[in-house]
């Protein structure tokens, strides 16, 4: 029950609030691609294909990162488990940065360029991350109201 109560304590702030709604509602469309081919992208199939075999990542590793996109963004817009989701998300983020954005410097390929997009967007999704991991969700949160929950046990 303590391990519970630290996961998912949070306060009435609207810090929290406002990085974690911004984390999920930008990560959603991107775990969407991944998961369900939605925005253009290849679903789940197409996606673990692509993860497995193209970047010769393990089975599991590339379950859990379309998990951390797609579910973890759900969990932030929910304010559902949040600390768990943001930490999925920022994991993804830094292993997205090492294994292939970092070549590519730090900018964005706003203008085709370079040969691959750069690690900007990634720090930025990091740092959210971070305010939620530290913070926890804030107002407005399933993690706030199983805090008050929790607290009266």
């Amino acid at each position: 029950m303590k391990a519970l109560k630290l996961l998912v304590k949070t306060n009435d702030s609207f810090a929290p609030l406002i990085a974690r709604l911004t984390l999920g509602i930008v990560m959603f469309p991107h775990g969407a691609q991944k998961a369900l081919g939605w925005f253009g992208g290849y679903g789940f199939s197409g996606t673990m294909n692509a993860f497995t075999q193209q970047m010769h990542i393990l089975a599991p590793l590339a379950f859990l990162a379309i998990a951390a996109e797609f579910a973890g963004s759900i969990g932030l817009i929910l304010g559902c488990f949040s600390r768990v989701a943001a930490f999925g998300i920022a994991t993804n983020m830094v292993v997205a940065i090492l294994t292939v954005h970092a070549a590519n410097g730090f900018f964005m390929n706003w203008f085709g360029t370079q040969k691959g997009e750069g690690f900007e967007y990634h720090l930025l999704a990091i740092g959210l991350a971070l305010v939620v991991i530290v913070y926890g969700a804030g107002k407005a949160s399933l993690d706030n109201v199983f805090a008050k929950s929790v607290e009266k046990k």
